[in-house]
């Protein structure tokens, strides 16, 4: 038997339709309640479209020393998803390097 897990996302606008505040929630997570979060990128494959589809939203008190994090902090888990899946550890380095232009942009911030 197969298990299913959902994830649940809130998104909270203001008049402008900007996001205010993002919550979200995993049956899996192991904590009861909505987490809070400042930003978040969401990609899907369409398999049938052979293309992603993506959500990328922030809220208005993001800032910038902590958008370049999550930026470092992404390209980073995403070059070791892209080895992990292709074996393609010359490109993996690559998307790391990009990753590391974010870290010197901020350096106090990342580390």
């Amino acid at each position: 038997m197969n298990k299913t897990s959902d994830i649940n996302i809130r998104v909270t606008l203001n008049e402008s339709k900007h996001p205010e505040k993002i919550q979200w929630h995993a049956d899996d997570s192991g904590v009861e309640g909505l987490h809070e979060s400042k930003a978040m990128i969401l990609s899907l494959w369409d398999d049938k479209a052979a293309s992603s589809m993506r959500i990328d939203l922030w809220t208005g008190d993001m800032m910038v020393a902590d958008m370049q994090r999550f930026f470092y902090e992404t390209l980073s888990t995403l070059a070791d998803t892209y080895k992990n899946a292709t074996n393609d550890e010359s490109l993996s380095n690559e998307l790391k390097k990009t990753a590391n232009l974010f870290a010197q942009s901020n350096p106090q911030e990342i580390k």
